[in-house]
């Protein structure tokens, strides 16, 4: 993992990365409420993206590097990437032993996510994933015939969970965790602070971000979220405490930049999910907001909408592709200033 960062340019790499999922921050102390050394900020690279940590509080550097080994302990676990996690054992022989509680926690809650979404959120999705990327960048789509193929293998419901052993029930399935593990990295960093004494700060990990306390002037943390037309400007700003907060999107993101088509995927259908460009959710704990952010997207307005509006302290702010901005029925109550697309 990298040293903390301080530089003029990983600050502007790390708003580059947040602007692409969707989200930047406003964070503000008035002056003459509290001292700088108060507030600790640094940023690091795990989880394929920035994490960034703020923290209130002095002499709290122990706290932040206990933050971060926590999110790169969930990392080893749940990268598809590392032959050696726990994730791509599973992957590489369909079934694992002596799996660790996170990970079945994880696998366990994603399942459960499965059936409240009515499958618009499925761990087991990369096989369709990777059939449009890589038909996309040969320069065709995929048939009709090669999408209901590699269907076959997307159902979270043949996954098994027996105490901590699971398995695939399907050759060639796998499982993976990008849709939620970053929510829960950023959830565990957060309860690690806490552990430490820390009682104000957020956790940001590519635009999956938890906040508890207040900032130093004692007001809840606000966040801006972006407009998709104008990575200058928010469309609105939003004030949260011991919330969290997640956007997924489709105007930055594509299989590549000639199809233009979502990188989300609707698996239910194998198809490109286009109903929304953006999906922004506020719910209690990041691997939450993290889930129903993509499983909104995937719904549309909707049925996404109606899923908010079931979901306990849960709320929505959605874009449609003709820019209509649809929010559930208590978002308004965390809206700081309204400047919505003109």
């Amino acid at each position: 993992m990298g040293a903390p960062k301080t530089t003029i340019f990983v600050i502007i790499l790390i708003f580059m990365v947040l602007t692409l999922f969707g989200i930047f921050f406003y964070f503000t102390v008035e002056s003459g409420e509290k001292n700088q050394t108060d507030i600790q900020f640094e940023s690091r690279e795990a989880m394929g993206t920035i994490i960034t940590i703020e923290v209130v509080g002095v002499s709290s550097s122990k706290a932040l590097d206990s933050a971060f080994e926590e999110i790169e302990r969930i990392e080893d676990l749940m990268n598809i990437y590392n032959q050696d996690s726990e994730i791509s054992r599973i992957n590489k022989y369909g079934q694992l032993d002596g799996v660790s509680p996170d990970l079945v926690y994880v696998i366990n809650r994603s399942i459960y996510y499965g059936e409240i979404t009515g499958g618009a959120f499925d761990i087991t999705i990369l096989p369709i994933r990777m059939l449009w990327k890589n038909k996309i960048n040969s320069g065709e789509y995929p048939t009709g015939d090669e999408i209901n193929s590699t269907l076959l293998l997307v159902n979270y419901s043949n996954i098994s969970v027996i105490n901590d052993s699971i398995s695939l029930k399907l050759e060639d399935m796998v499982i993976d965790l990008g849709g939620i593990a970053k929510g829960y990295g950023v959830d565990q960093a957060v309860t690690v602070l806490k552990k430490e004494g820390i009682e104000s700060g957020y956790v940001n990990a590519g635009g999956d971000g938890m906040y508890f306390g207040t900032k130093p002037d004692g007001l809840p943390w606000r966040v801006g979220l972006r407009n998709p037309d104008n990575k200058t400007e928010a469309i609105t700003v939003i004030e949260i405490s011991d919330m969290a907060v997640t956007t997924s999107g489709n105007y930055e993101r594509f299989f590549n930049e000639s199809a233009r088509l979502s990188h989300i995927c609707d698996p239910r259908t194998g198809m490109s999910s286009q109903s929304l460009i953006s999906a922004t959710v506020i719910a209690s704990s990041a691997m939450e907001a993290d889930v129903l952010a993509t499983a909104v997207f995937v719904l549309g307005p909707v049925e996404g909408m109606e899923l908010i509006e079931k979901t306990e302290n849960t709320e929505a702010l959605l874009i449609t592709p003709e820019r209509q901005i649809i929010k559930s029925s208590g978002f308004d109550s965390y809206e700081y200033g309204k400047h919505y697309i003109k």
